[in-house]
């Protein structure tokens, strides 16, 4: 279809017709559309559960008013959804509507189950110890299978490889555009990342944010990954250390944390032992894991410092973003120490 979703006016931002999108996605899917249910996930584009043929199903939209490229792009996430779909031991919701109107939009399945990052969240019903250690165990047993897919071999060939000199660059020029008292440092680890960027392992598809709070779990299992809106085609391990970061991620966003909360934190596997169950499914060689280790962790601190900003330039800064600004200084110390 080519039909439009006109722009409303709230409070000088652009929002979501949504009876508009209703009808666009009814006529798109041949039957009617729910009520449209604000989902809370991913930061670029609009998420809704809702249903489709007494099935419940999930759309996501590109914000209107704005180009739908980069991370805004919802059709190409569909794409790596329909590539990876039957791909041996991963799992990710299924597609079942394409619309590249204006706003474009695509609706998949809804994949139910429980997402929680265990060193990050507060819940008031988070997973005990043993389902958070069998829960990261699981994540990194399907990263391993997923990165055993060539991308070809999926019809994602002609994605441009994004190598980690690239990314690197990307990261600190984000953290170009943040006040100088966010900087912590960075410069110096920055640097020292730059001078010793390591050879490219055969490129696979990144996630680009893969930890066990973009999954979808049933108990102990992951029943989809999802949340894909920044993914790639680029060397497997920096996704491997992007999971084993959120080990022991040193950003927080609670100054404390209840003693449930805690417990479920305290259940997180180390990194070594996520790349023991990683090469277990998978045993390449994976050199230089110091280096993305530190940078993963300047990935981190330059991610987190754009956050605050942002934060602080609204009437109401989010109290949890404070803290977390608070840990720059350690992020950025960690990187330089994985380095050494």
């Amino acid at each position: 279809m080519s039909g439009g979703t006109a722009p409303v006016a709230r409070g000088g931002r652009v929002a979501l017709d949504e009876a508009d999108l209703r009808a666009r996605a009814t006529a798109a899917a041949g039957a009617p559309i729910g009520d449209l249910e604000v989902l809370h996930g991913g930061v670029s584009s609009l998420t809704f559960a809702t249903t489709l043929r007494d099935r419940k199903v999930v759309v996501k939209v590109a914000p209107p008013g704005l180009e739908p490229v980069r991370n805004r792009d919802v059709l190409r996430q569909a794409r790596v959804l329909k590539a990876l779909s039957g791909a041996p031991g991963v799992r990710v919701p299924e597609v079942l509507v394409e619309d590249g109107g204006t706003p474009p939009f695509f609706i998949m399945s809804f994949v139910a189950g429980d997402a929680y990052e265990p060193l990050k969240d507060v819940d008031d019903r988070p997973p005990g110890p043993a389902v958070v250690d069998a829960r990261a165990r699981a994540a990194a047993r399907m990263l391993a299978a997923l990165q055993q897919v060539d991308p070809a071999a999926i019809g994602l060939g002609d994605e441009p490889v994004v190598g980690v000199r690239e990314e690197l660059d990307r990261w600190a020029a984000l953290f170009a555009t943040v006040p100088e008292e966010l900087h912590h440092g960075q410069a110096e680890l920055l640097e020292a990342l730059r001078a010793r960027v390591p050879e490219p392992l055969a490129p696979r598809v990144l996630h680009g944010d893969y930890r066990v709070g973009n999954m979808q779990f049933d108990g102990p299992d992951v029943a989809a990954i999802i949340d894909w809106e920044i993914w790639s085609v680029g060397d497997p391990r920096s996704d491997l250390a992007w999971l084993m970061t959120w080990c022991d991620p040193v950003q927080l966003f609670h100054r404390e944390r209840d003693a449930a909360n805690t417990a479920a934190g305290d259940g997180m596997p180390s990194a070594a032992e996520l790349l023991e169950e990683y090469r277990a499914i998978n045993p390449i060689d994976l050199p230089d894991m110091g280096w993305f280790a530190a940078y993963t962790r300047y990935k981190m601190a330059s991610t987190t410092a754009v956050l605050v900003k942002q934060s602080r330039r609204r009437p109401d800064p989010d109290p949890r973003l404070e803290v977390a600004a608070t840990t720059l200084p350690a992020i950025v110390a960690r990187g330089l120490s994985e380095l050494r």
